[in-house]
């Protein structure tokens, strides 16, 4: 059972390491250990637009009077709901089925455990253990819901983003702890489904890794749909002895009790790096991750990682360019490594998040003389046609040369609309190349010229 290339995991990073190594000749195989497309396509990323496309369809129907229609006893089936989320990632794992078979790729079902001279065990599910070999085996395992100390899960009343896609049926109220991507969109979801929804975050800002004005918009749009936000709190216990969730909350006025349903505690991630074999093998590991180079190689020959377990940004599309960049540098192609600074961050609540590069605060402190300009959707013919005016696409440019430091979108539809920011800032393109270049009319993506000319001083729609 030997193989050019091994892939532990079979996520958006396996999966696709798999693929692009199958292109490029190798004999491969991937081990997954429960269905493929991991994480992402199974319990992530795709189940989770599908419940907010649910929601948004809901939300659209209970406001057709907006929209010169009429439309009587409108209502949600919670169960369908879920039903129809598991079906659209049901559909993407056997998608991703199909393209192992097209491109020839061995899918060995099991757990994976690596081992010294380029080994692998893998565990079936009746306990079987088969060694396969390899010249390089790349580790791809992804991560799981992070658990705190003071709040620990039971998986009825305390659950992580995996329960809150397939929970039995919908509570009355949630609390979020947390307001990343994974808390905000679920907040959102709830929500629109008719949950009371309390967010509590730690940081002074909800999505705190994005620009202020962002954050700022993302709040004020959710106390408008009626999610109750807490900034600068954090959960210091949890009391599940009754029929819901008690929690004690610390906020800057002192300790005050949430009642509610069900606590989602979306506080970020753990890798799945434990009793995979690194200690074996002697991979060296750094606050919960693998440590890579440039070309995702540990410090063992041979052995490489890519993705949730390693220092970058935990992202689907992160961990996908990884494992190309990792195959192709193996095959022995010509290949850049990656910029981290140049990769798209998106959050799919409503209104919607997209961003890239550097927000206003970190230019300034990296020393940079800025221009800035922002365009709101109030003053965009299509987000008013279409009924979706909140929100903004906000710009930062480098006043002596012309670079495009960051950009900053709120609002519907942004999370297609960021790629613009993400190729042009790769051709190094310049604010002035930006402004001059048409972009359609009526569209939301005239915001990005105008968010650009507002920075020029040559707006014409403000």
């Amino acid at each position: 059972m030997k193989y050019d290339i091994i892939v532990v995991g079979s996520g958006p990073g396996g999966y696709v390491t798999a693929i692009r190594a199958s292109q490029l000749g190798f004999k491969t195989a991937v081990i997954e250990k429960e269905n493929l497309g991991g994480i992402c396509l199974n319990w992530g990323c795709i189940p989770t637009k599908a419940l907010l496309k649910s929601a948004q369809v809901y939300d659209y129907l209970k406001h057709v009077d907006d929209y010169g229609l009429k439309a009587e006893a409108i209502d949600k089936d919670f169960d369908a709901v879920i039903k129809r989320s598991r079906g659209v990632a049901d559909g993407m794992s056997k998608g991703v089925q199909f393209l192992m078979k097209k491109n020839k790729i061995d899918v060995i079902n099991g757990f994976g455990k690596i081992k010294t001279g380029k080994k692998v065990d893998v565990t079936a599910e009746d306990g079987t253990v088969t060694e396969y070999t390899a010249d390089h085996i790349v580790i791809a395992t992804g991560a799981r819901s992070r658990q705190l100390p003071s709040l620990p899960q039971d998986g009825k009343k305390v659950i992580g983003y995996r329960e809150a896609m397939s929970l039995p049926k919908q509570p009355k109220s949630m609390i979020v702890v947390g307001s990343g991507a994974i808390g905000v969109e679920f907040a959102h979801f709830y929500n629109a489904m008719g949950t009371e929804v309390t967010i509590v975050e730690y940081m002074p800002n909800i999505v705190p890794v994005e620009d202020k004005d962002v954050s700022k918009q993302m709040e004020r749009s959710f106390k408008k749909a009626g999610i109750k936000v807490m900034t600068s709190s954090s959960v210091e216990s949890v009391d599940t002895s009754g029929d819901g969730v008690k929690a004690t909350v610390k906020t800057k006025k002192g300790e005050q009790v949430l009642e509610a349903d069900i606590l989602l505690s979306a506080v970020g991630i753990k890798t799945n790096i434990e009793n995979i074999g690194l200690e074996d093998v002697g991979i060296v590991t750094d606050r919960d991750k693998i440590l890579v180079n440039d070309w995702y190689q540990t410090n063992i020959p041979g052995y490489y990682a890519i993705g949730d377990v390693t220092p970058g940004p935990a992202l689907a599309h992160v961990a996908s360019a990884e494992g190309i960049t990792c195959v192709e540098k193996i095959a022995g192609l010509h290949t850049e490594t990656i910029d981290y600074g140049n990769i798209p961050g998106c959050t799919y609540a409503t209104p919607e998040i997209a961003s890239v590069g550097l927000t206003e605060e970190k230019a300034k402190e990296q020393g940079y003389d800025i221009k800035v300009g922002k365009f709101p959707f109030s003053a965009s013919g299509k987000a008013k046609a279409a009924g979706t005016p909140e929100g903004f696409v906000k710009v930062i440019f480098d006043a002596k040369y012309g670079e495009w430091l960051g950009c900053h979108m709120i609002g519907a539809g942004v999370t297609d609309m960021i790629a613009e920011a993400v190729l042009g800032r790769k051709l190094e393109t310049t604010g002035h190349e930006v402004l001059k270049a048409i972009h359609p009319h009526p569209t939301m993506s005239e915001a990005v010229m105008e968010a650009v000319a507002d920075a020029y001083d040559e707006v014409i729609h403000l």
